[in-house]
């Protein structure tokens, strides 16, 4: 990180991790080409869930390389005055691997619960229905960074 003197602690990137509304995936193509995709997603403990259909770009992309990225950004306000804007940023790096049974139906509920917690119940029926016709994954996290201007 360039600017040392805008790093956050990695309990304030956890926070701004789990308190996102969506983040950008951004994985490497077989050919080399970078591919970023912005997605919902759940944190919990070290690892980040995502759900997707059961193929696609995203599935072929992960099944060759498994190293990603994955950011968020919080609050933003541009400073036009000042020819900068404040902001907060986490960046977190992992390895993907796709998950099964009762680890992917966790991964779900974990989903629900962050995007319907007042529709836990219909979620979980939801779930039932659709869990064979959905992918989940989860990154496992080997770092998180973060930074912010105030």
């Amino acid at each position: 990180m360039r600017r040392n003197d805008r790093a956050i602690s990695i309990e304030e990137a956890r926070s701004l991790l789990e308190s996102a509304e969506y983040g950008v995936l951004s994985m490497t193509c077989p050919e080399g080409v970078p591919h970023g995709i912005p997605l919902n997603f759940a944190l919990a403990g070290d690892s980040i869930y995502f759900h997707c259909a059961p193929e696609g770009r995203k599935v072929e992309i992960l099944s060759a390389n498994t190293r990603v990225s994955f950011c968020v950004v919080g609050s933003t306000q541009v400073l036009p005055e000042k020819f900068g804007t404040m902001y907060e940023s986490a960046i977190a790096t992992g390895s993907v691997e796709e998950l099964s049974a009762e680890e992917k139906r966790q991964g779900l509920v974990l989903l629900v619960r962050k995007y319907s917690p007042d529709y836990v119940k219909e979620g979980l029926e939801y779930i039932g229905k659709l869990i064979a016709k959905t992918k989940v994954f989860r990154i496992r996290l080997e770092s998180i960074t973060g930074k912010a201007r105030t």
